[in-house]
């Protein structure tokens, strides 16, 4: 059974995280090997929510705050050459990439 490279994408603009997936994609077609993805898991979202005023008095105003985790998963059969050059793509800043080898 061959060994299969789960990479696992997030970050909070989801064009970077698609723009690197699209990467990954184009490397496995030119190296022929063969990939299942991406698949876009469900959006974390994290809500604060902060009282604009900074003492008790008047009108209680809040201002709301909220930041968005997208996250992909791509398999990949693990080629060796194909890895090597996941490892040397140019990671934006803002996304996380995480890989891992199963059997």
């Amino acid at each position: 059974m061959p060994q299969k490279a789960r990479i696992a994408l997030s970050g909070v603009d989801a064009k970077k995280v698609d723009t690197v997936c699209r990467q990954i994609r184009e490397i496995s077609q030119r190296t022929g090997v063969a990939i299942a993805g991406p698949i876009p898991l469900p959006t974390k979202r994290l809500k604060v929510s902060v009282r604009k005023g900074p003492d008790g008095g008047g009108t209680s105003t809040i201002d709301h705050w909220e930041m968005r985790i997208h996250k992909r998963l791509i398999d990949l059969d693990a080629d060796e050459r194909a890895l090597r050059q996941v490892m040397r793509i140019q990671v934006p800043d803002g996304v996380n990439i995480e890989i891992v080898l199963k059997s």
